[in-house]
């Protein structure tokens, strides 16, 4: 969480958020806060109900995981509040995503170029992810997974996987984190081939290097060619 981030959440009247969300925050959240919480899918509700609720002039604060902007509320907001037709000023705080979270955790292996993918099919076709994997791969691009996996989605995973082996070497380095920056944090160093082999769900990220990408002093970095040559 960004400074600006905890600032105007201890300052809001109003927390609109996903009750997993509000929980990893309820320290910072004043007695006198209304909060109004929810379950996943109810996501256009909750930007109607924040634009509601701005609109008697309250100080409202929708609250994401990692950066608004990055698979957040941040989008789903400006859009209800252009459909509605309605004048609410409505600021975007940046957080820190998981992508760079993870990195910091096994290095720097997203120095270089990279991508930022979801493997969540629920509101983008497979195809469409496909298409942008194969992209990505062939185009030796850093590769962040985001949604790899839940208990009733494994498919898409082991999907991915066969097409990146496709395009990259089965010795690329991979870093696995769970939990990245959080209570819990785990992180694992593997293999391209190997990294299904490992605990994978919905609070993991996979960062996957590129062709450059090598393991030094216990941490994955992704060089940008700099010359070290005295």
């Amino acid at each position: 969480m960004t400074l600006k981030a905890k600032q105007e959440i201890e300052q809001a009247e109003v927390i609109i958020g996903y009750k997993t969300y509000v929980k990893l925050i309820q320290k910072i959240i004043k007695k006198d806060v209304e909060v109004f919480s929810g379950n996943m899918g109810q996501e256009v509700d909750r930007a109607k109900k924040a634009i509601q609720e701005a609109l008697e002039n309250k100080q409202v604060v929708v609250i994401s995981s990692g950066d608004s902007g990055v698979y957040g509320m941040a989008g789903v907001v400006l859009e209800a509040a252009a459909r509605q037709k309605v004048k609410v000023p409505i600021e975007v705080v940046p957080g820190v995503t998981a992508a760079t979270a993870a990195a910091a955790t096994l290095g720097a292996p997203l120095v270089g170029d990279f991508a930022v993918i979801s493997l969540s099919d629920i509101l983008t076709p497979w195809s469409l992810i496909e298409r942008r994997l194969r992209a990505a791969a062939e185009s030796d691009f850093g590769i962040v997974l985001y949604n790899p996996q839940s208990k009733g989605r494994k498919k898409p995973l082991a999907q991915a996987h066969k097409i990146l082996l496709e395009y990259r070497d089965p010795k690329t380095h991979v870093g696995i984190v769970k939990n990245a920056k959080r209570q819990g944090e785990k992180a694992t160093f593997t293999s391209l081939k190997n990294m299904l082999n490992f605990e994978i769900d919905m609070t993991t990220v996979l960062v996957i290097g590129n062709s450059k990408t090598y393991k030094v002093n216990g941490s994955l970095v992704t060089p940008r060619g700099y010359n070290f040559k005295e």
